[in-house]
């Protein structure tokens, strides 16, 4: 079995070929960062437009890349929300078209169970990276990114409970506003990441662990670190490392901390650690050393928006027959989603 997975819920352009046995065969990703970057921020009609303009070479790349041909693709995968409702438009309506044109059904994916399955994928054949993946339940899996901060438990037949979400911000959006209150780029998170590493200081500043609950707030840190950057206003160098430092590790300390403790009530067996703030370098450290168990992470472009944890969820979902009649997109419209 050969799936294609096709990812256009914000402003990467993504396809991936995955084999029965979740081994991924090609992935191609496309940002739009130069696009948006100047600004500051995603928007959304420049990116549902760009996908127009990439998606054809996606396809066409991820194919040559494995060495498989459009007709040896049994299932296509593709996310169908949530996300921006422009960009979504442009990656079901291929993912359908093609799905007409080859005779294969469509299964339309949530874009947040596909990030947690990014932690499925065993084996990379582009780099011969092999990767340990979860094998007992339940399972603790911290869903973070620029737009969602979710706490959720998968048992053993791939069925969540939401344990806790954000009550305000998402933690990628509070990484993106103090870089921007810094003066870095977008996005955000991975220039704060960056200049965290250049200093081993921290200034002292308060954490939001919101005692007796599993949910996140972000809003007020983000208050507390724009009144601490306007106090140690000019930023040069040495300080924005220092600011960047301090606010990292205090966004990882929440992170880490309500994520370990729900496994423990929970009485999880592992945790699966996903999304794009999954790729900053601290949080992945952090919930390691941390947790008594096991800790399973996607590598780096495995955890920002990507094909292959579609086509994962898919392959995955399928082996357990999964996978329902309401998800194939070339039966239903995509207006029921």
């Amino acid at each position: 079995m050969l799936v294609l997975g096709i990812e256009t819920s914000c402003d990467e352009t993504s396809a991936s070929l995955i084999d029965e046995k979740n081994h991924l065969l090609s992935n191609i990703i496309v940002s739009q960062n130069k696009i948006h970057g100047p600004h500051g921020g995603i928007i959304p009609e420049l990116a549902s437009r760009q996908h127009i303009l990439n998606i054809d070479k996606v396809i066409d790349e991820v194919i040559d890349k494995s060495g498989a041909e459009l007709d040896d693709i049994d299932l296509i995968g593709v996310t169908n929300g949530p996300g921006l409702i422009g960009s979504l438009i442009v990656g079901v309506n291929y993912a359908k078209g093609l799905g007409i044109s080859l005779s294969k059904p469509v299964i339309g994916v949530n874009h947040l169970k596909a990030h947690v399955f990014a932690a499925w994928i065993k084996e990379d054949k582009e780099t011969g990276k092999n990767y340990e993946t979860p094998n007992e339940f339940p399972l603790m899996c911290l869903i973070v990114s620029g737009g969602h901060t979710d706490l959720v438990k998968l048992d053993k037949n791939f069925q969540f409970e939401l344990i806790g979400r954000t009550r305000d911000d998402a933690a990628g959006e509070a990484f993106d506003k103090a870089a921007r209150l810094m003066g870095l780029g977008f996005p955000g998170g991975p220039e704060v990441d960056k200049k965290a590493m250049l200093s081993d200081d921290r200034y002292k500043f308060p954490r939001a662990y919101m005692n007796d609950t599993h949910d996140f707030s972000f809003s007020g840190m983000k208050t507390a670190f724009l009144n601490l950057s306007n106090s140690e206003s000019p930023l040069v160098d040495e300080k924005i490392s220092k600011l960047s430092n301090t606010f990292q590790e205090a966004i990882v300390d929440v992170l880490t901390k309500k994520t370990i403790d729900a496994s423990i009530k929970f009485n999880c067996k592992g945790i699966v650690l996903t999304g794009g703030v999954a790729a900053n370098s601290w949080l992945r450290e952090e919930m390691v050393r941390k947790s008594n168990l096991p800790v399973y992470i996607p590598e780096k472009k495995l955890c920002t928006d990507n094909g292959a944890m579609v086509a994962s969820f898919v392959v995955e979902n399928s082996k357990f027959n999964l996978l329902n009649k309401e998800d194939n997109l070339n039966v239903y419209s995509v207006l029921n989603y």
